[in-house]
């Protein structure tokens, strides 16, 4: 299910800490994140206010403080990420951003036993060659005399 939720960087840097913990108040956060940023505390509570604001976070008010917890899934949200930037991108070239992404991102061997099972079942499916689908099908491009 594709949602219109639009995350900043920063932004999937709090939602990666409240989904890898559950709940979190802000002074929690705001320890976590100074170990490995230089944010200040009113940042992440700017960041957090935001969060809260896209309806991407729960806030429940403990005593004085606020617990958030996450309002979306995880695994949706990263699918919908994924989903928007390969719809940017000319799906000609989709196959050579994948095999780049998997020479330069960490992976674990069970997760490239998985990504060979996946390209194996996909192989028996998928098209000799893939058409370019930012261009109409009879657009003709002509050759430049640079």
């Amino acid at each position: 299910m594709k949602s219109d939720l639009i995350i900043s960087g920063s932004e999937w840097k709090v939602m990666r800490i409240i989904w890898t913990i559950g709940k979190v108040t802000s002074s929690q956060l705001i320890d976590i994140l100074q170990e490995t940023t230089d944010w200040s505390p009113s940042t992440v509570k700017t960041l957090l206010a935001r969060l809260v604001n896209k309806g991407a976070l729960n806030a429940e008010k403990s005593g004085r403080s606020y617990v958030y917890s996450a309002k979306v899934g995880e695994l949706e949200s990263m699918e919908d990420h994924v989903a928007d930037l390969f719809d940017n991108m000319c799906a000609m070239k989709i196959g050579s951003a994948l095999i780049d992404s998997v020479d330069k991102l960490p992976i674990s061997q069970n997760d490239i036993k998985d990504l060979i099972s996946a390209l194996e079942k996909k192989e028996k499916s998928a098209p000799k060659e893939v058409q370019c689908d930012c261009l109409p099908a009879d657009y003709k491009v002509e050759e430049s005399e640079d």
